[in-house]
């Protein structure tokens, strides 16, 4: 895609999303329910993206390869595997600042 204003709607739609492994795609996709393959760019320099995509494949959320192995991952996929995301708790984090803060 060119830069759009919101993927939301395609996301919706989507029935399997392939993207490189920016925390905020990644999240994106992954609170919408659908399954997710991640595709790392081995060109960048300490690679964040690699670390974020194997701690999700570990967490057994997502599937990641590269782009040479891009296809073999789509013949082998069994994303039936995946497990659900779990949905965000931001109450967590605002209750911790109060605390801190001491608001509370």
């Amino acid at each position: 895609f060119r830069f759009k204003d919101s993927l939301a709607e395609d996301l919706q739609g989507a029935d399997l999303v392939i993207s490189h492994a920016g925390a905020g795609s990644c999240l994106e996709t992954l609170e919408k329910g659908k399954p997710l393959i991640v595709v790392i760019n081995d060109k960048l320099m300490h690679n964040h993206q690699l670390e974020l995509a194997k701690q999700l494949h570990r967490d057994g959320y997502v599937l990641y390869c590269n782009c040479s192995t891009l296809v073999e991952t789509l013949q082998s996929m069994d994303l039936a595997a995946l497990k659900p995301f779990p949905p965000g708790q931001p109450e967590k984090f605002a209750s911790f600042l109060d605390k801190v803060l001491e608001l509370q």
